[in-house]
């Protein structure tokens, strides 16, 4: 049965314009963008009324952690795409740091089959850089590639061996997929559990230095250049990562870089060290990375926000600070917190470009459908109530996961509509 959205102000991403605009979708795909649509008096249509709702591409994120297989107390498939799904998004790429990890092919089509049995947003699996993420062995990355992998990465920890990086990237070159790192040089972290400065000294905690991230992402970058891989910085946290990725990119070296909402809108001065919600790897710096990652973000040095959705049980995260687990989540919350502080509250960036963060950059930078919509292309589509102003309710969430630093904040602009694929994923329209 074919969709017809009635009443939506279409968001032209060049102009910035809100267009009265209806939609016909049939079969997966964008038939009919026009002023009016013309509903025969007999039809098989589902026809939707929108009421003034901004309708704009479905959002894609590259970063998110679903749990599945081997941890489904923390988040399943099913759950983490219902979350995607009433965040907006209609692409996810999940991270492989599960147990198993995802360094097999038939790992692959468990991805893929499982969400195409269960799932509410598009599933797009990395696969492991090396086996089991341990560093020792590259995986079989021509397989991978032919069962789907999206991309390379050992997310949760990093290569530590450069020697390993390099054959990695030139491995990755010729099958023209991306190394995508996790950005943490392990003999400088250490057992930190949050930033290394001067909050972490008053509370007694070791640290994690902003250093352990840019010097790998220095090596990783130079690895890029003498391979010509595609080199991709998960969230980048630290203000030298961020120069350095400005540098590379000047230099003409194929990198590019995501960053997350809590490295944009939070620091580490409101760590108390008592409450693991706050505790996250990379860990929440200080305002001078966060205005830089801002800064990046804004001059197109960082391409996308990602969430980095990292679920955990309540129970681990009631355990004291230093050992509870790292990670936030943050499918549902994205958007309307990146929309009420950066677009409402401080005016640094437009509506349209916070949807091309977040829509076209990802589509665009790992080469996937979707990021945009016209006719005739795939129907993913997320529609906003820009006026709806609630407060983020960590009990309301449809993912596994509670641990946000965000619960109590009164935000505006929720996804009201998701469609993936022709598929209506969720659906809280206003009724009046």
């Amino acid at each position: 049965m074919g969709i017809i959205l009635k009443n939506g102000k279409l968001l032209d991403l060049d102009t910035g314009l809100l267009l009265s605009r209806e939609i016909e979708i049939e079969e997966g795909l964008v038939r009919k963008i026009k002023d009016h649509i013309e509903i025969p008096e007999t039809h098989n249509l589902q026809v939707i009324d929108l009421r003034g709702g901004v309708i704009v591409p479905g959002f894609i994120d590259m970063h998110v952690h679903l749990r599945d297989p081997g941890l489904e107390y923390k988040e399943t498939i099913e759950t983490g795409t219902k979350a995607a799904a009433r965040g907006g998004f209609t692409t996810v790429a999940c991270m492989p740091n599960t147990k198993p990890v995802l360094d097999t092919p038939e790992q692959m089509r468990y991805i893929y089959e499982t969400a195409e049995k269960t799932g509410f947003a598009r599933v797009l699996p990395y696969a492991a850089i090396t086996r089991s993420e341990r560093g020792e062995e590259l995986t079989d990355m021509e397989a991978l590639k032919k069962a789907g992998a999206v991309g390379f990465t050992d997310d949760g920890v990093g290569v530590q061996s450069g020697g390993m990086m390099r054959s990695a990237m030139e491995r990755a070159k010729s099958l023209e997929l991306p190394i995508v790192i996790h950005a943490e040089d392990e003999t400088l972290s250490g057992k930190g559990c949050m930033n290394e400065g001067e909050v972490s000294k008053r509370l007694g905690l070791p640290g994690i230095p902003g250093v352990a991230e840019s010097v790998h992402v220095a090596r990783d970058v130079l690895l890029a250049e003498l391979t010509g891989a595609h080199l991709h910085v998960c969230h980048i946290s630290d203000a030298s990562a961020v120069d350095l990725v400005r540098w590379a990119k000047k230099r003409g070296i194929h990198v590019t870089a995501e960053v997350t909402p809590h490295h944009l809108l939070l620091t580490d001065e409101s760590i108390d060290g008592t409450d693991a919600n706050w505790k996250v790897n990379p860990p929440l710096r200080t305002e001078k990375d966060r205005l830089a990652c801002l800064e990046g973000l804004l001059d197109g040095t960082i391409d996308m926000v990602a969430t980095d959705h990292a679920p955990h049980s309540e129970e681990e995260k009631q355990r004291a600070f230093q050992v509870a687990p790292f990670g936030f989540v943050g499918l549902e919350t994205a958007f309307p917190l990146l929309y009420s502080e950066l677009v409402l509250k401080s005016k640094l960036i437009s509506l349209p470009d916070l949807v091309k963060k977040m829509a076209t950059a990802p589509a665009d930078v790992f080469g996937l459908s979707g990021g945009r919509l016209r006719s005739g292309g795939v129907a993913d589509l997320t529609v906003l109530d820009l006026q709806q102003e609630r407060t983020i309710d960590a009990g309301e969430f449809l993912s596994k996961g509670r641990n946000t630093p965000f619960v109590g904040r009164k935000v505006k602009g929720w996804p009201v509509l998701t469609v993936c694929g022709g598929r209506i994923t969720y659906q809280n329209l206003p009724t009046a």
